[in-house]
């Protein structure tokens, strides 16, 4: 498999410290709100990049944390008038809800940061020890200076940063060395959470947090760290930075960045009205739309979430599942055994799988690797007919939900257990339409639409779907 690894700026084929086995990182949310659609775009890239991995056979060791103390979940505790930790416990949970619902996989593990303390003062005091930081009244700084490498995975020239950047040096952060020196610990506020430590009472800083868990979790060099591309400067630099100067080791081989997200082709913020979360999204639309939407453009490119992107998302969810649903009644109408003739399709279908694995092995490239899934559910409305065989039918259709499964999505609903009130009001329809009471039946008809089931009649029977 080949990645393009930002700190190369080149694709290079994929080869783990650890033969079968894959260690890798993905920066999670910082918890103090339900989670908007840029947090989902890495979450739900990542989760499927680990869902491919494993699908070709790699033990992945999967470990996305949660940012739970930061100024943002401070204020949001003050402003409510409760503990950072009620905050925080709160919101991962309802993370861990937005994350089931868009079908991504539990980590392997999903470490806190406020669990994490002890080693973060572990880091720290082994930095300060070899000189790579500084004490100020009970602020520790990073020396940039000393770091001959830093900047290599930004690419940045620190120069230009230093000369540029003077207004870093911002009120109270004059007793900087270097106005790139950054925050390893920084001392208590009234009314913050704090741990005691060398340089007294205060809590760590936020690159200093996910180094330590990293390492912890996964060892002091990792396969892949991944994240959005706005944390390559300088959440990612300053990782690189302080765990490489620490540890005296390569800190990951490959670093991967989804790009950004836009709403209406504007940038999503507060301010502009147009701050969209995963709940809200959830409330219009499955969102399994919204994770197939994620994977329609290539993870590195920019994308751009609108309501007209989302329906045409929503119509192509709708294509597949409508496919397998097809599948799914004419396997249980069809007899007979599979034929040569058969057979022989079923070879060709072998192609549509070649054409997917070649698109997920160049980068990630979700968007071909669906159309490979589209030519084959052409395919299969072509070929998968009654009269069929089940043992082809049923090919067809593990072919599809397989490839779908790789990438996360969920398209034989077809299968899910009704009501038995429902089921008896589709039966009680059915026998209204035989007795021609139309009305009993168009009475039923709206009465389940307004529980979310439509139905729709075919030559091959009722048929339902949510809506």
């Amino acid at each position: 498999m080949k990645i393009y690894n930002t700190l190369t700026r080149k694709k290079e084929d994929f080869v783990p410290i650890e033969e079968g086995k894959v260690r890798m990182y993905v920066c999670g949310p910082t918890v103090y709100n339900l989670i908007h659609i840029g947090n989902a775009r890495p979450m739900i890239v990542f989760d499927t990049f680990r869902r491919y991995m494993t699908y070709k056979g790699y033990d992945v060791n999967y470990v996305s944390n949660f940012t739970d103390v930061d100024d943002k979940i401070i204020a949001k505790a003050n402003e409510e008038g409760v503990s950072s930790e009620e905050i925080s416990e709160r919101y991962i949970a309802e993370c861990r809800k937005d994350m089931a619902d868009m079908n991504v996989m539990p980590a392997t593990t999903h470490p806190q940061a406020t669990k994490e303390i002890g080693g973060m003062i572990k880091l720290i005091r082994k930095l300060e020890e070899d000189g790579y930081a500084y004490n100020v009244d009970g602020t520790v700084y990073f020396r940039t200076r000393r770091d001959e490498q830093y900047g290599k995975l930004s690419h940045k020239n620190l120069d230009d940063l230093r000369s540029g950047n003077r207004e870093l040096k911002v009120t109270g952060e004059e007793q900087k060395e270097d106005p790139l020196d950054f925050v390893l610990w920084k001392p208590k506020k009234e009314g913050e959470p704090f741990w005691n430590s060398p340089w007294g009472q205060g809590r760590p800083g936020w690159h200093t947090e996910c180094s330590v868990m990293a390492k912890k979790y996964l060892g002091d060099t990792i396969d892949i760290h991944a994240g959005g591309e706005d944390l390559i400067f300088p959440h990612h630099e300053n990782e690189i930075a302080q765990s490489e100067c620490a540890n005296g080791v390569i800190f990951a081989n490959y670093w991967m960045h989804n790009g950004f997200l836009r709403i209406d082709n504007e940038k999503m913020s507060k301010s502009l009205g147009n701050f969209k979360t995963v709940r809200e999204i959830g409330q219009i639309y499955d969102l399994q739309v919204l994770r197939l939407f994620m994977l329609s453009a290539h993870y590195r490119s920019p994308v751009n979430f609108s309501a007209e992107i989302m329906e045409s998302s929503a119509n192509a969810l709708e294509r597949i599942r409508t496919a397998v649903s097809s599948l799914n009644y004419n396997i249980q109408h069809a007899s007979g055994e599979l034929t040569e003739a058969e057979q022989a399709r079923l070879e060709e279908i072998k192609a549509f799988r070649s054409q997917f694995e070649t698109a997920m092995e160049d980068d990630l490239n979700t968007a071909d690797a669906l159309s490979a899934v589209f030519e084959l559910v052409k395919f299969a409305n072509v070929e998968g007919k009654e009269t069929a065989s089940p043992a082809f039918l049923q090919a067809l259709k593990d072919e599809i939900v397989t490839l779908c499964g790789i990438l996360g999505l969920i398209v034989d609903v077809q299968e899910e257990e009704l009501d038995e009130e429902i089921e008896k009001l589709i039966a009680e329809r059915q026998a209204a339409r035989k007795a021609k009471d139309f009305a009993r039946a168009d009475e039923i008809r709206d009465e389940l639409l307004a529980r979310g089931i439509e139905l729709k009649d075919t030559r091959e029977g009722v048929k339902w779907k949510r809506v």
